[in-house]
């Protein structure tokens, strides 16, 4: 398949299942996952930087849209496109990328992957609920809601990068 075609599905895939499932996973008050980040997350890991936040931007606006939150996703999502090129140079390491295309579990491996999500989820989760309560009164409110939601987010990622993984050999 056409990698353009290929990111345009995966984008709208998200958005649709972000806006008509997920949004609906209300735990307690204190838990609200979200999925959509898998887009930013799996962009192709030398794309240019003035691309990359656009394509951020973008999702995130969508996002407002159809959540009525008036710039609180177009602000975290432009965040993490922002900080992801520096978030991918740290955790490799030494590591050379030159040769993968896009960041996933099967090209990088488990632990490099989870500690990747887990750095990009954490940074828009805590962008996210500090925008969104926006008072230093309401702190701890937002913090345990990170604490909460963020586990949620990553194991709802996980599951769907795992139940939509291409054959390897497909793609080789």
């Amino acid at each position: 398949m056409n990698t353009t075609v290929k990111i345009i599905l995966r984008l709208a895939g998200l958005i649709v299942a972000q806006v008509l499932i997920v949004n609906h996973i209300r735990l307690g008050g204190y838990v609200h996952p979200y999925i959509y980040m898998i887009f930013i997350i799996l962009l192709p890991i030398n794309m240019p930087k003035i691309p990359l936040l656009l394509t951020g931007f973008g999702l995130g606006l969508v996002i407002d849209l159809f959540m009525g939150t008036l710039g609180l996703h177009a602000a975290t999502t432009t965040l993490i496109a922002f900080c992801r090129p520096a978030i991918i140079r740290i955790i490799s390491g030494s590591q050379k990328l030159d040769n993968i295309y896009e960041p996933t579990i099967e090209h990088l491996g488990f632990p490099w992957f989870l500690r990747y999500t887990l750095c990009i989820v954490i940074l828009h989760h805590f962008a996210l609920f500090l925008l969104e309560s926006f008072s230093f009164r309401l702190m701890g409110q937002a913090l345990l809601r990170i604490l909460l939601s963020t586990p949620v987010s990553i194991f709802l990622i996980l599951i769907i990068l795992y139940l939509f993984k291409t054959d390897k050999k497909k793609n080789d």
